[in-house]
């Protein structure tokens, strides 16, 4: 195994991905190689379909694993798009034993937020930066010039009585058949509240709907840059592989 390589796997509510990561570049060894995710997504059976994704690729070596949950110290602490049970596991041992390998385990939104930071659209900024993804919720990663702050969940602060993710998730766009101009509205009341508490220097956003920021990001009423990721699918799987290298 070369030094520059690692490995990272993704789980999320559909799929779970993982591929071979150039650590000088954070681009892809390849391509990834996908597979369903169980279901129900107990951790068990993820475990069992990590495996087959490091199998595909005959991997030796350490791996990062990402899950859409609260991770303190390998213990999985909420459940996202997977099952209950997930709930209390000690993922960093499931993962281990099932692997026979070391591992690191991290929230999904904060794998990402490594990856922008470091590879991707926050590479060139010093400062505070807040990672948002905007799919069924909002998942958030904080990172100050490159170290993380993990498990933020700024997708549930409370804005105006309601949850952010309520609000300003693009679900809620895509449930209510919103114009992008309607939906920048609570966007932007949602950006403004994690103004006022952070003061971020950047705002990046991934999901889905950053693929189309030139439609609502120029509707934004807040003073911070807003700035598409440039990752997209890949940013989990790199954010992983790097978490796995600083254990």
């Amino acid at each position: 195994m070369a030094e520059n390589l690692g490995f990272g796997v993704d789980i999320g509510g559909s799929g779970i991905k993982g591929g071979i990561v150039d650590m000088d570049t954070g681009d892809l060894v390849g391509e990834r190689f996908k597979v369903p995710t169980p279901q129900p997504a107990t951790p068990g059976a993820c475990a069992g379909a990590v495996r087959e994704v490091i199998g595909h690729f005959g991997w030796d070596g350490p791996a990062g694993i990402t899950v859409p949950a609260v991770v303190t110290n390998g213990t999985v602490r909420s459940a996202a798009n997977i099952d209950s049970a997930w709930v209390g596991t000690d993922a960093g041992e499931l993962f281990s034993s099932t692997l026979n390998r070391p591992v690191t385990v991290l929230n999904d939104a904060d794998a990402a937020g490594l990856a922008e930071d470091r590879y991707g659209a926050g590479r060139d900024f010093d400062g505070v930066i807040l990672l948002l993804t905007l799919g069924t919720g909002i998942g958030s990663a904080l990172l100050y010039r490159g170290t993380l702050v993990p498990n933020t969940e700024f997708g549930h602060l409370e804005v105006e009585g309601k949850e952010a993710e309520h609000r300003a998730a693009s679900s809620v766009k895509d449930r209510r058949g919103w114009s992008y101009e309607k939906w920048a509205g609570q966007v932007s009341l949602v950006f403004r509240e994690y103004e006022k508490l952070l003061w971020p220097d950047l705002i990046i956003v991934g999901g889905g709907v950053s693929r189309k920021a030139d439609k609502w990001v120029p509707l934004l009423e807040v003073r911070t840059p807003v700035i598409p990721a440039e990752l997209q699918n890949t940013a989990g799987i790199v954010g992983a592989a790097m978490a796995s290298r600083h254990r």
